[in-house]
C-alpha cells in the first residue's frame, strides 16, 4: 500500500506510528512507535515525536522540537523552533521515572515561540500564544499572550495572532479578521454570529 504522506529519506518512521494523509516530515526527524500524527501536519528538520504522543490535524512543528511522551497536541498548534517540552517534574540521571510521566495539553490552535518551554502538566488554552523564550509553569488561559521567565501575561491575542484591545465594554475587534471578542470576568471568547 502507498503511503499517503512525504517522509525525507533521512527521516526514522518506527513500525506502528500513524501518520496522516497530507503530513510532511523532513530531515533527521525520528517518528516513534505508538505516536499518532493527523492530516496535514509538518514535521521540521530534527524533530523527535516519542511514543504515545498525539498530533490533530494541521500542527506545525518547527526544526529542533522533541515533543515527548505525555504531551497532546490539538489542532493548527504551531511549535516554534527549538521550542522544549518536559515530561517529568523532578528528573534525575540515576533514577528511572518512566511510569511518571506527566500530561501536557496543548488546545487548539496556540502558539509556543522559539526556544520557550513548557514544564510538563500544564494546560496551553486554545489560541494562547507564548513569545518566544517563554517559561511556562501554569496553566494558560485561552487567548492569552504570555511571555518572559517565568511566562506571565500581557495581553490576548485574536486567533489570527493579533493583539486584542478591548474598550470599556469589554469587547475587541481582531484588525484583520474583523471578528468580535468579549472579555468577561477575565475569560475571552469569540462572540459568534
Amino acid at each position: 500500500m502507498e503511503r499517503e504522506y512525504f517522509a525525507h529519506e533521512t527521516a526514522v518512521i518506527d513500525e506502528g506510528s500513524g501518520i496522516g494523509k497530507g503530513t510532511r516530515i523532513w530531515h533527521f526527524s525520528h517518528i516513534m512507535k505508538g505516536s499518532v500524527i493527523g492530516e496535514n501536519c509538518n514535521i521540521g528538520q530534527n524533530v523527535v515525536i516519542s511514543p504515545g504522543v498525539k498530533l490533530g490535524r494541521n500542527v506545525k512543528v518547527q526544526n529542533n522540537v522533541s515533543i515527548y511522551t505525555g504531551v497532546v497536541c490539538e489542532d493548527d498548534v504551531f511549535l516554534g523552533p527549538s521550542m522544549v517540552f518536559t515530561n517529568i517534574v523532578n528528573p534525575r540521571s540515576a533514577i528511572i521515572r518512566k511510569d511518571s510521566y506527566v500530561n501536557t495539553l496543548v488546545e487548539k490552535g496556540a502558539t509556543i515561540g522559539a526556544n520557550s518551554t513548557i514544564v510538563c502538566g500544564n494546560r496551553i488554552g486554545k489560541y494562547s500564544f507564548i513569545g518566544a523564550g517563554a517559561v511556562v509553569t501554569k496553566d494558560v488561559k485561552p487567548y492569552a499572550l504570555v511571555v518572559g521567565n517565568p511566562a506571565r501575561q500581557t495581553g490576548w491575542m485574536s486567533e489570527y495572532g493579533h493583539k486584542l484591545q478591548f474598550n470599556d465594554n469589554g469587547y475587541a475587534i481582531c484588525p484583520e479578521s474583523g471578528e468580535k471578542y468579549r472579555i468577561q470576568d477575565g475569560i475571552v471568547n469569540k462572540v459568534e454570529k
